[in-house]
């Protein structure tokens, strides 16, 4: 046992510690937030689609992973890479991943998660295997949320370490930090325009390249079924923000994305009667966004003039789900790619985060962003400031990472949860697309 009191310490948006139960209590809240399908997709016995989550302890991998058990009815693997408890606690990755798959267990849906790099050989020959001994030797569905500082080829042992930086010159703009007391301050940042090969290496470990060595290896092992579906989801953003994302060595890689999507959809068009896409998402609160100049002060400006009409990534996902498994019309720009960001890039949204940026100095700015809000999100992000949480009790920090139910337990928690549902729960459903989670990730 490794009982402790658990506070918050940080630097900046980094936060050293998380709390086990603040982040179980997230995942809770992000399960409850899903509607119930409309029409059931998981048949008699449990038997849903099999998907794999590639990134399924954050962000939008982890809406990805929540929504597609829940409104969609999954089984299947997610891949992610995190930290164990040791000294310092487990990254927020590793218990909310012990909740997701609690919460798997007691519906019964069969979901196994493997804690590796997502970039490696190895770690594809172990979903490989699975797929063909516990999941039937088909893959319906493949999710590609990958975000990460760099990527060793598994070819060649190369290295390649992506750069957040803009092309052509540098570039400066406005971006919102926290000094030590916590009072925020809109202050120029400058960031160095790339050189070199930066955006060949940003592009080698951001863009399509592993997504794509994923659907080759598991194709040669001839585990992706007829009508396999894959999306891999990325983000445009907001013209404020385009110089340093979507023209800048990150965009390179989106591009990259995109172009693989093309390709692939080609492919599997001709192999499988299969789909590939990428799913263009709104703006959040995520680890990896908080990262980027300016971001934290575009998204805090958005929460200021849209507030509660902002779509949590959770609802978001839902609608992906809906949309890859047939719910609704695929709903296709004229690229290919989905589209759930329209309520952000609103041409009367934009206008009104424009003239609030031109104005937001460091006097200014509490009334032009909802700050609390965004410092809510952030603190969320590592379990904390999660309302029904007791965080002045110690927490045991020693999680185990989840192991996965046999099949004879899935049956049986899955007869307990039609049990529950025929004794007089409610069914939810999706509203319009302004739908609302309690929180995001």
């Amino acid at each position: 046992m490794s009982e402790r009191v658990i506070a918050p310490k940080n630097r900046g948006f980094l936060f050293l510690d998380s709390h086990p139960g603040g982040c179980r209590q997230l995942v809770d809240e992000m399960w409850q937030a899903v509607p119930a399908p409309v029409i059931a997709q998981v048949p008699s016995g449990g038997e849903g689609p099999v998907a794999l989550v590639i990134g399924s302890s954050s962000g939008y991998g982890l809406a990805a992973t929540i929504a597609g058990l829940t409104r969609a009815g999954i089984r299947g693997i997610g891949v992610c890479f995190e930290k164990a408890p040791g000294r310092r606690t487990g990254t927020a990755g590793w218990y909310r991943t012990a909740a997701t798959a609690r919460l798997a267990r007691q519906h019964g849906r069969d979901m196994v998660f493997l804690n590796s790099d997502a970039f490696s050989d190895t770690v594809k020959e172990q979903v490989a295997d699975l797929l063909a001994e516990r999941f039937g030797g088909r893959l319906d569905f493949l999710i590609y949320s990958v975000a990460a500082p760099r990527r060793t080829d598994p070819d060649t042992g190369d290295v390649y370490a992506s750069v957040l930086k803009p092309i052509g010159s540098p570039y400066t703009t406005k971006t919102l930090v926290f000094d030590e007391h916590g009072a925020p301050e809109v202050q120029e940042v400058t960031t160095a325009s790339a050189e070199g090969d930066d955006i060949e290496q940003t592009v080698a470990v951001m863009g399509g390249t592993d997504w794509e060595r994923w659907i080759t290896f598991l194709a040669d092992r001839s585990l992706l079924a007829d009508g396999f579906t894959t999306a891999a989801l990325s983000y445009i953003g907001s013209p404020l923000t385009a110089a340093i994302y979507r023209q800048g060595t990150i965009g390179a890689a989106k591009s990259h994305l995109e172009a693989t999507a093309r390709t692939l959809d080609e492919r599997l068009s001709k192999t499988l009667g299969g789909r590939a896409m990428t799913s263009v998402n709104a703006a959040a609160v995520t680890q990896s966004s908080t990262a980027i100049p300016g971001i934290a002060l575009y998204v805090g400006l958005l929460r200021g003039v849209l507030g509660e009409a902002m779509v949590a990534p959770i609802g978001q996902l839902v609608e992906l789900w809906d949309q890859l498994t047939g719910t609704r019309p695929l709903d296709l720009d004229d690229e290919g790619r989905i589209r759930l960001d329209t309520w952000e890039l609103d041409p009367s949204v934009q206008n009104a985060i424009a003239e609030r940026w031109s104005t937001a100095t460091s006097d200014s700015i509490t009334a032009l962003a909802d700050l609390d809000w965004f410092s809510d999100e952030v603190r969320r992000l590592y379990g904390f400031s999660v309302p029904g949480v007791d965080y002045t009790a110690a927490v045991e920090t020693d999680v185990p990472w989840p192991t996965p139910a046999s099949s004879q337990e899935n049956q049986l928690n899955l007869s307990h949860e039609r049990g529950a549902s025929q004794a007089g729960r409610a069914p939810r459903r999706l509203g319009e697309r302004g739908f609302r989670a309690p929180t995001s990730l």
